[in-house]
């Protein structure tokens, strides 16, 4: 009861502030993600995403394929009152609160699994042989959900301006977000968030840079075709084992011996494929991989170099390749590049809410997430959450069979996007403000 009375005199004090334009004091601002995390932390919305993340997690789907994952979350945005546009991108739903109009702010957490194996042993265990949620996307939609929770059960009337809950398939190499962005989702965005939950990082801390965060990632095939015949009579033959084995050693150099030492690049060969018999020489081989830079000149340049050396390797061991740089659908990402002004805003808000003992400055990673698309198009900032309790065993990091979520994380991850997005309306109203003529109500469509 207490709680609640606090939450209500506080929100009566914010909306004074808003409706009458005068400048917020920095200790009200600083208040309001404190408020958040306590609001979050209470056995009513902790049980409320942990049963989320459950009920997500043992059902996986796979990109594009989140079918089951998507009407659970509009049956939550139902219950909740919450008005939402769907489908976008085939399964994602884009659900707002506030006046409908600017400025807008956008949360987004991203809906897929992947496909493995799950090795953990738990009552919630994946239910979908070979799917399982492996990279915490059953927690970023919990997170979010709890954070429309918070923000329409405690703010939705006084907001001055619109928060944007993007739920987004196919994260997992299908480019879910760039089909996002080309259906107009972030048209009218002044800023956008990302989370990701870590393992790298323990409980109760936040790690982000300004600039760029995670690397563009592309992937490439090549067939390299010769002409097959006995492995006793090599010199009856093309040897596309030979020209394959090639490439690949050729391929390392392209890094070592002509990146820029302080430009960080990655060539991997992951896949190499010829042949069926220890006495056959084959007529093709197959090797694909992935290649990773932080800038777009320098990922060009990889990609010209890749084909370049693949053709040309292959034609010295008298074969032929051909290369193709979207295998099986996989998509291309850009770098994802932080905004340097609101990765300083979001500093602000987790020193307030965190203490500035528990942000960390993020090296760069060379992994790469489909938020870069829309960091692209407008200011955006991805950060990641730490749930590494560290007086328990250490967990593994993503995309393992053995991963495993501390749900403990989830108040940390409600309570970050709620706190983002209502000081971010707070402090970016325009000059001359006006009260919208009509202000629509949970009920009535976007």
């Amino acid at each position: 009861m207490a709680a609640t009375l606090q939450w209500r005199c506080f929100l009566l004090l914010t909306l004074f502030i808003s409706i009458s334009s005068t400048p917020t004091d920095q200790q009200t601002l600083a208040q309001i993600p404190i408020n958040f995390l306590s609001s979050a932390k209470t056995p009513e919305l902790v049980d409320y995403m942990v049963s989320i993340r459950r009920r997500i997690h043992e059902n996986p789907e796979l990109g594009y394929e989140e079918f089951e994952t998507s009407k659970l979350v509009r049956e939550e945005l139902d219950r909740l009152g919450i008005r939402y546009e769907h489908p976008f991108a085939v399964t994602g739903i884009v659900a707002s609160i506030g006046t409908g109009g600017p400025p807008f702010v956008a949360l987004r957490a991203d809906m897929d699994a992947l496909a493995l194996q799950e090795a953990v042993e738990w009552e919630h265990k994946s239910k979908v042989a070979g799917k399982m949620h492996a990279c915490g996307h059953d927690a970023h939609v919990a997170m979010l959900l709890g954070a429309a929770k918070l923000l329409q059960e405690h703010h939705s009337h006084d907001l001055q301006g619109t928060v944007l809950f993007v739920f987004q398939p196919a994260e997992e190499g299908g480019g879910g977000a760039k089909q996002m962005v080309e259906a107009g989702v972030v048209d009218s965005v002044d800023a956008i968030f990302g989370i990701h939950v870590s393992t790298s990082f323990p409980i109760g801390t936040v790690a982000s840079r300004a600039g760029p965060v995670l690397a563009g990632s592309g992937f490439f095939e090549a067939v390299i075709t010769g002409k097959g015949g006995h492995a006793a009579i090599p010199h009856h033959t093309i040897d596309p084992i030979l020209a394959a084995s090639s490439i690949v050693v050729s391929l390392q150099h392209l890094v070592s011996r002509e990146a820029d030492p302080l430009d960080s690049q990655v060539v991997t060969v992951g896949k190499f494929e010829g042949g069926g018999a220890f006495n056959v020489i084959p007529d093709s081989a197959t090797i694909g991989g992935t290649f990773r830079a932080f800038s777009k000149d320098s990922f060009a340049q990889i990609k010209q170099r890749i084909e370049q050396v693949v053709t040309g390797q292959a034609k010295v061991q008298r074969c032929n390749a051909t290369i193709n740089f979207n295998p099986n659908n996989k998509q291309t990402y850009p770098a994802t590049v932080n905004d340097a002004s609101l990765h300083e805003y979001f500093v602000g808000i987790a020193r307030d809410m965190l203490g500035t003992q528990n942000l960390k400055v993020m090296e760069p990673l060379m992994g790469a997430e489909d938020f870069s698309f829309y960091a692209e198009k407008v200011p955006g900032c991805f950060f990641f959450v730490g749930m590494q309790n560290e007086t328990q065993e250490p967990l593994v990091a993503s995309h393992s069979p053995q991963y495993q979520v501390n749900e403990d994380v989830l108040p940390y991850g409600a309570a970050l996007h709620a706190s983002l997005a209502v000081r971010y309306l707070l402090e970016h109203q325009p000059e001359s403000a006006t009260p919208p003529e009509e202000v629509i109500r949970p009920n009535d469509e976007l």
